[in-house]
């Protein structure tokens, strides 16, 4: 079912022209110009390869396939070039995947910097459509900004009322040329050629092993909500698999079912294989259209929806009902407040990220839940928001263990910390990221960068979910 072969084909940006005439100038024209369309013949697929970043989607490898084998050692970065874009790695491949080291094959794997601005497939106001280098699973940051910061329901994030937030997705496409001569194993030389060839096929990692744009109706509100399921790629229905319930901010709502899946790392990051090798789950990732659906405002209508799903699929598949886990991030993070204090006993944990909740007397209830927080002091809005639900809650009995973070330190750095506050076995954790330390290279210390930077940080920070994990009713 799942990591799907890519087969592809292609398609000549530039056909060789014909040519005519006996004169042995024409002659060999006419030979060279045979040369460079065997060349392109001899390229049989190609394949766009696009992974997700937290700041979203982008193009980063794109996979030949050739008639014969290629030899390893005749390919080099210098051997192909791609429009707009800066290619970092070239190796041949036996499968149109990219791989830790090369192996002679017939497929020739060309990965491509994510940083390029024609990298991104993905876009929305904050992201824009150029990114800057920041480092490991981050990518990079926008160096566009919108005009103005626009308002909503938190720290500046647009409003999701219509039927589109403006986040968009557009077709993953190259185009490569075979610029130096490469040769195949049984001795075969394949000339360069100045025809390049545009991909035809794409493949989205992770993305695509979801089940996409499913749709559900609430028998009881008679509300409809449109929504993807990552199911365990190993799935028996004898064993019992944690549920996650992934909500995107009002930033992104949209028509697009895939926008969910794209945008940033809140979804993919539970379903990437190697999280999910250790910890096989569902991911349950809802499209909201707009704030009537939504439930960051405590809609008990779009709120008993929501529930109805999660209970729709935990009905038709082996769920541990244990072992559900929300997670949002702003307006999804308010969402999963809503559900924790309307439901207090449906969740097993909840990682709220840059969320909050201006009635402190509605929370009340989260005291008695799991949770683990993360905002950043340069949020103006969040930042309060979620320090009054701790204080709150506090103040009701629990124990909340609180800590401030450099925003952007290392995995490993990320580690030490997050097993520091783990050690001490507090049922809500509250991590608020330093201000200064958050907003990517590119975009403004305000409170709006602040805001949509918290969780590009905050779900690359293995050690929380793995302390969500850990969390059973």
């Amino acid at each position: 079912m799942k990591r799907r072969s890519m087969l592809a084909g292609i398609t000549a940006v530039t056909a060789a022209p014909l040519v005519t005439g006996c004169s042995s100038d024409d002659s060999a024209k006419a030979d060279a110009t045979a040369a460079v369309a065997a060349s392109v013949a001899h390229i049989t697929g190609a394949t766009a390869i696009t992974e997700v970043f937290a700041d979203g989607q982008k193009l980063t490898t794109v996979a030949l396939k050739y008639d014969k084998e290629i030899d390893r050692s005749s390919v080099s970065l210098s051997a192909f070039r791609v429009k707009d874009r800066t290619v970092t790695n070239v190796y041949t491949n036996t499968t149109a995947a990219k791989a830790g080291h090369g192996a002679n094959g017939a497929y020739v794997i060309i990965e491509l910097s994510p940083h390029d601005a024609a990298a991104r497939v993905y876009t929305d106001a904050f992201t824009g459509s150029s990114s800057s280098a920041t480092g490991d699973s981050s990518a990079g940051a926008s160096s566009t900004r919108p005009s103005g910061p626009p308002s909503g329901p938190a720290s500046g994030e647009p409003k999701g009322g219509g039927m589109s937030s403006g986040a968009t997705l557009k077709t993953a496409t190259a185009q490569v040329t075979q610029v130096a001569t490469v040769k195949t194993t049984d001795g075969d030389s394949y000339a360069a050629s100045s025809t390049a060839v545009r991909t035809s096929k794409v493949v989205n990692l992770i993305v695509d092993d979801f089940q996409q744009g499913l749709k559900y109706t609430d028998s009881a509100t008679g509300s409809s909500l449109t929504y993807n399921l990552y199911i365990p790629e190993d799935y028996d229905k004898t064993k019992s698999y944690p549920l996650v319930l992934f909500m995107h901010d009002a930033g992104t709502t949209s028509t697009n079912p895939l926008i969910t899946l794209t945008h940033g790392l809140g979804a993919v990051v539970w379903a990437d294989p190697l999280w999910q090798q250790e910890n096989p789950c569902f991911v349950l990732a809802p499209q909201f259209t707009g704030q009537t659906d939504e439930g960051s405002d405590g809609n008990a209508t779009a709120l008993k929806t929501i529930k109805g799903l999660i209970d729709s699929v935990t009905s038709k598949y082996s769920v541990d009902k244990t072992r559900l886990y929300t997670t949002g991030q702003s307006g999804g993070a308010m969402t999963s407040i809503a559900l924790d204090f309307t439901y207090p006993d449906l969740f097993a944990a909840s990682f709220l990220v840059a969320g909050q909740w201006e009635d402190l007397e509605a929370v009340k209830p989260l005291a008695r839940q799991k949770i683990w927080a993360v905002v950043s002091q340069g949020d103006e809005t969040a930042y309060p928001g979620m320090t009054g639900i701790m204080d709150t809650i506090t103040k009701e009995g629990t124990q909340v263990s609180r800590a401030v973070w450099n925003g952007q330190l290392t995995p490993s750095e990320f580690a030490l910390l997050t097993a520091e506050m783990r050690a001490k076995n507090t049922p809500v954790n509250f991590v608020a990221l330093k201000k200064g330390t958050v907003v990517w290279p590119g975009l403004e210390e305000s409170s709006v960068d602040n805001h949509i930077c918290t969780w590009r940080a905050a779900y690359t920070i293995t050690g929380i979910r793995e302390w969500i994990f850990e969390q059973k009713k």
